[in-house]
């Protein structure tokens, strides 16, 4: 088993892979490693070009069209056979160069996952600082995960540790909230060198806020309701079922008394209630025996043993 796997997702990135693979080569000198380079669907001759590299240590996985970078770096870590796998990007802004000493800290410390903090960011700053900034304070406040910079792909874990977890969506900005959910709990931050984009453009845009917020909503979930998904949707679905059954009898006396309720807009609210609170119940219902369904029918545990020992004479 070779000792790391860097797992590097391209989109477009022609003139970037052959001073990147450069500088891989030069940074791991010495090292037992593999490049799996992912091309998630590019329309130029990004492919081409790693082709190029005359290294059998790099390998190109090509995805038939182009998926996110949730699914191309998912591609990847499946692919990476290695003791250690290190996600960097393909745009050169990560520096190669900081990989031997994260991976020094993994062996020497025994960390379940280093992540980069990019110290000194050559972004813009409204486009790019400030809504990282706002970003990484949510999501620190609301799933409880202290890192400082969750945007910086630049990032080193144990083989057991990433994979056993599954990136979709838009989920590779929770990596760390994931593996966290799973039971890795030794995880740590070191700065790392963050340079300037010089060739091609930047893939974000502002439509990536309402995915981020999107995405932390499903974090929080995840978080605290994935084994008991009825006790949030049942709470919901009786509170909003009791305040229709309130209105209803209100107005149910008003009409004993002879009144017309007819057309009133608290009838139809009352009514929006109850139909609501129902619903609420059901989905948590189904949710429920969804859960049971997915961890019964994959044999998997709601629960992660971190160590076993016996308390005998040795």
């Amino acid at each position: 088993m070779k000792k790391l796997s860097l797992v590097i997702c391209v989109y477009n990135e022609e003139s970037n892979i052959k001073p990147l693979s450069e500088q891989i080569q030069k940074a791991l000198d010495g090292i037992d490693y593999e490049a799996v380079f992912v091309d998630d669907g590019s329309s130029d001759k990004t492919r081409d070009e790693v082709r190029k590299i005359n290294d059998e240590r790099f390998i190109l996985i090509e995805l038939k069209r182009n998926y996110g970078q949730s699914s191309a770096l998912q591609a990847g870590i499946d692919h990476a056979d290695a003791e250690y796998i290190a996600l960097i990007d393909g745009d050169l802004q990560n520096d190669p160069a900081d990989i031997p000493r994260m991976l020094g800290m993994m062996e020497e410390e025994g960390w379940d996952m280093v992540a980069g903090v990019r110290a000194n960011r050559k972004d813009g700053m409204f486009l790019r600082k400030v809504p990282s900034k706002i970003a990484n304070y949510m999501i620190r406040k609301s799933t409880g995960t202290q890192m400082k910079d969750l945007g910086c792909t630049l990032k080193i874990f144990t083989r057991e540790t990433i994979k056993s977890i599954t990136i979709y969506g838009e989920l590779h900005r929770f990596i760390p909230v994931l593996i966290t959910q799973e039971g890795a709990t030794r995880i740590t931050q070191t700065d790392v060198n963050h340079r300037p984009r010089k060739f091609g453009t930047s893939k974000y845009n502002l439509n990536r806020t309402s995915k981020v917020l999107s995405d932390l909503i499903l974090m929080l979930f995840f978080k605290k309701y994935l084994q008991r998904p009825m006790h949030l949707f049942g709470g919901l679905g009786f509170v909003t079922l009791g305040i229709g059954v309130l209105i209803n009898i209100y107005l149910l006396i008003l009409k004993i008394l002879g009144n017309d309720i007819w057309g009133k807009p608290l009838l139809l609210l009352g009514i929006l209630l109850v139909m609501g609170g129902i619903q609420f119940i059901t989905i948590g219902i189904i949710a429920e025996l969804q859960m049971r369904t997915y961890y019964e029918s994959q044999q998997k545990k709601p629960y992660r043993i971190k160590n076993i020992s016996s308390t005998g004479r040795h």
